[in-house]
């Protein structure tokens, strides 16, 4: 059975002018998938965001192939579920060697910490577990195409042998709000650079002092600057 994704309209992100390595204005991405249900509920997802442009789907490995091959996508989001067809672990060396240029996020319903860590030592950059995928893939490919790695908080957990950090309760959204607060954006200020209310933003940050169990603003900063969030 297809998982159904929850979708919600993201605002466009907010670049880090400080991070070494800044994602593309607009990245590119093959999303490759055998269920045509799952790519459109997907290509909905990153249809939502403005920087990124899915510019083909797919449905086998030999087209991933020949698509990473020919035109060197930015991310390749990549079903590894596509065993029947061809696909498996074993078939990322092969993307990773014909698409140098490209970053792999692997989308899986496996949250086996065995399983993850042979994914990504086989080539991914990135590991979203699909009942997350509406809240995790759109950071995921803006890490790869990064160059940076992200895998589900929930995954990341079991691979850290079961011990998450503070920062792992913080979904996406709570994150760039946070290092924003400690860039020294006042609430108003991050509303108009995501597109969203003050009155979300005033939510967000209640729930980050919630989750974070801190009280005050330059608690907050002191806290981004200790786990160098800065650089999300």
């Amino acid at each position: 059975m297809v998982p159904q994704l929850r979708l919600t309209s993201v605002p466009d992100p907010v670049s880090n002018p400080e991070s070494p390595a800044s994602a593309p204005s607009s990245i590119r991405t093959i999303l490759a998938d055998d269920h045509a249900a799952m790519r459109r509920s997907l290509r909905l997802l990153l249809d939502s965001e403005a920087d990124i442009d899915v510019i083909a789907e797919i449905d086998s490995l030999s087209s991933a192939i020949a698509h990473v091959r020919s035109g060197q996508p930015d991310v390749l989001v990549l079903d590894l579920g596509m065993s029947s067809r061809g696909a498996g672990i074993e078939a990322l060396d092969q993307l990773h060697w014909e698409g140098r240029n490209t970053s792999i996020v692997v989308l899986t319903m496996n949250d086996d910490p065995a399983f993850a860590r042979r994914v990504l030592d086989n080539g991914a950059i990135g590991l979203v577990l699909k009942e997350m995928a509406d809240s995790d893939l759109p950071a995921a490919v803006r890490e790869a195409a990064r160059g940076r790695r992200y895998v589900s908080p929930t995954l990341a957990a079991k691979l850290n042998g079961g011990k998450s950090t503070d920062s792992d309760r913080l979904t996406p959204r709570e994150r760039e709000v946070l290092r924003l607060i400690a860039l020294g954006h006042t609430s108003v200020e991050i509303a108009r650079k995501l597109g969203l209310s003050p009155r979300t933003i005033e939510t967000h940050r209640a729930r980050i002092h919630r989750k974070l169990g801190l009280d005050t603003r330059a608690e907050l900063v002191h806290y981004a600057l200790r786990h160098d969030l800065l650089r999300l």
